[in-house]
């Protein structure tokens, strides 16, 4: 009986690597091997997966639920850098670091989370050189998002940031067609998330509504043309934009 419920538990936890962005598309005997060195871990809302200072354990996929990654500054004031939701991992930059994480990790939902041990993960990529070019990949993508964040926090107005976020949510950016997408987060931890609050936010929100970018329902956001408001995000927003835009034209 005990075999039985090891192997079942075993099989979950390889359909669930198997299903993740980073390890999708591996071959069953893969996702088999990686099992037996993952755990599952259950979080309530508002309990740390890990804290900045903690020796990272391995790659962490979530199973169900949200992470919030952030940062606290000296003056205690919180930067978020990112909010991981199903399928989604992060840690493989720690891997071959020794260094103690840099962020702090915390659920925002009851969460599930699989935690892949980085000794026995590391032993594993040694002999399976193709899956580490899985992992340059990932990080690839998590550097481009840190740039596009820094980008967009030092270049852009909220009225922007917003914008590109709801576009970067839209399945075709380039449609014409409506484009629903549902927030799986709280207003509060969404403008954080964009480098405002949640009044600003929502007054930008109303905005779009307004000019008829966006329709509201709830918690779900309707972009009505992508392509409209992939241009509108291209028009200046102000006088000194518009004269720099005359100046230096594209």
């Amino acid at each position: 009986m005990t075999n039985n419920l090891s192997q079942f538990k075993s099989v979950v936890v390889a359909n669930i690597l198997g299903s993740s962005q980073l390890l999708g598309n591996l071959p069953s005997e893969d996702l088999f091997k990686i099992a037996e060195f993952t755990r599952q871990k259950s979080l309530e809302k508002g309990e740390y997966l890990f804290h900045q200072g903690d020796l990272p354990q391995g790659v962490f996929i979530i199973q169900s639920g949200a992470i919030n990654i952030h940062r606290v500054n000296e003056s205690g004031k919180q930067h978020v850098v990112r909010v991981l939701r199903a399928g989604e991992s992060f840690g493989e930059g720690c891997l071959a670091a020794p260094e103690p994480c840099a962020v702090d990790a915390r659920a925002i939902e009851r969460s599930q989370v699989l935690i892949v041990q980085k000794c026995e993960f590391l032993a594993f990529l040694r002999r399976r050189p193709d899956v580490l070019f899985r992992l340059f990949t990932a990080l690839n993508s998590y550097a481009a998002l840190l740039l596009d964040q820094v980008e967009d926090l030092a270049l852009t107005d909220v009225e922007t940031r917003v914008g590109r976020w709801l576009v970067r949510h839209c399945p075709d950016p380039d449609s014409d067609h409506p484009a629903r997408i549902r927030l799986q987060t709280t207003k509060r931890l969404l403008a954080a998330e964009l480098g405002t609050v949640s009044e600003t936010l929502s007054r930008t929100l109303a905005k779009f509504r307004d000019q008829e970018l966006i329709s509201i329902s709830g918690k779900s956001l309707t972009v009505l043309s992508p392509s409209r408001m992939s241009r509108f995000l291209r028009i200046p927003h102000n006088e000194e934009e518009f004269n720099g835009a005359l100046a230096y034209p594209a």
